[in-house]
């Protein structure tokens, strides 16, 4: 029983779901498109060393281009058509597939072409075929073995920037505690609801700080965490911290990950409202514009002998290393100060958190 249930366990290990199968979904355009143009390539080198007396055998080139191009197309629209059944396959026995289809593809256009271009006797007929059957065999794992290559890189590449957003993460820890505590002691007394609500704000805060699992979570989940944020730090500051909340309707499912706004908002109230002794004022404006959508943070400017530049410029790389291992290029974080004021601007792609906690289908 025990060779039996680790037997199970290990074919559930290497079978692949229809999301993790090694080769790539050869029903999209892209990938058609790549396969097109390498079969070309390939077709172009063999009509360069066929050629003997001129650089390239423009028939000869001509004939194989059609016979290439039919073969990867149709084994193409097979393995497209079979993708499902095949990704819940073991590796080898789908690797074993796809080979036996292509070779099957291979072996009957190579029988259809011969017989109408090439008649030939039995034997040297069957020879030629024999050849083609063994070229597209090489050609076939060796394109396999890269897209699994492919694969496992794909895979390690996920695993290492998973453990590095969750050291990112990890980092980023709210130091406001004992203000926090401290103004909750004060309030048991005089006003012992909104130090409940306060205690409740508090732990809902450490929970986020902690959960590590989630990529990506709803901007409506980051901006409720801001508001429990400011809920505490308004009972310490009470007048001198004034906010302006500017949210665009239809963001609420924008994708952001896990305390990204809210340490901008913390680093807000820390650098640009504590040290001064009137207050002033935090705005929060989020909306979208075109494929993008922009997060803004504006607080007065610090003053310059005010401490604590370090930890701010800490705070805005950490940020900024998890949108560019998140959404690469497309995510902007950018800080700019005028007319005395602090603005730091975040722009994400357009697109829904999903319910997994990955990146959803991007909107166009």
């Amino acid at each position: 029983m025990a060779v039996k249930h680790n037997r199970e366990r290990l074919v559930r290990e290497t079978t692949l779901s229809d999301s993790e199968f090694y080769v790539p979904d050869l029903c999209r355009v892209r990938a058609v498109f790549m396969l097109v143009v390498t079969s070309e390539l390939l077709v172009l080198v063999l009509s360069i060393v066929q050629a003997q007396s001129h650089w390239i055998d423009w028939n000869y080139f001509g004939l194989l281009s059609l016979f290439v191009q039919w073969t990867v197309l149709t084994s193409a629209a097979l393995i497209c058509l079979l993708r499902r059944w095949l990704s819940g396959l073991t590796i080898p026995r789908a690797t074993a597939v796809i080979v036996a289809i292509v070779l099957m593809d291979v072996l009957a256009f190579s029988l259809f072409a011969d017989s109408v271009l090439h008649p030939r006797p039995g034997v040297e007929a069957w020879q030629g075929v024999a050849k083609k059957l063994l070229l597209a065999l090489l050609i076939t794992l060796m394109v396999l073995r890269y897209f699994y290559l492919q694969f496992q890189w794909q895979q390690q590449r996920e695993s290492e920037m998973q453990s590095r957003l969750t050291a990112l993460q990890a980092r980023i820890h709210p130091h406001f505690l004992f203000n926090s505590m401290n103004t909750i002691a004060s309030l048991i007394s005089v006003n012992p609801e909104r130090a409940e609500d306060a205690v409740l704000d508090l732990s809902e805060l450490f929970r986020a700080s902690l959960r590590t699992g989630d990529r990506l979570i709803p901007l409506s989940a980051e901006l409720d965490l801001c508001r429990r944020y400011l809920a505490i730090e308004k009972l310490r500051l009470e007048d001198r911290l004034t906010l302006d909340w500017r949210i665009e309707d239809g963001l609420d499912q924008q994708a952001i990950p896990p305390l990204t706004l809210q340490p901008l908002v913390e680093n807000a109230i820390y650098h640009g409202i504590q040290p001064r002794p009137n207050g002033g004022t935090v705005k929060i404006e989020v909306y979208r514009n075109g494929p993008s959508v922009y997060l803004m943070v504006q607080n007065p400017r610090p003053a310059p002998d005010h401490g604590g530049h370090n930890g701010n410029r800490m705070a805005l790389a950490n940020i900024q290393s998890r949108l560019h291992a998140l959404f690469g290029e497309p995510a902007v974080l950018k800080h700019s100060h005028q007319n005395d004021i602090y603005t730091v601007t975040l722009r994400l792609p357009w697109q829904k958190a999903s319910s997994n906690g990955k990146p959803a289908t991007r909107n166009r």
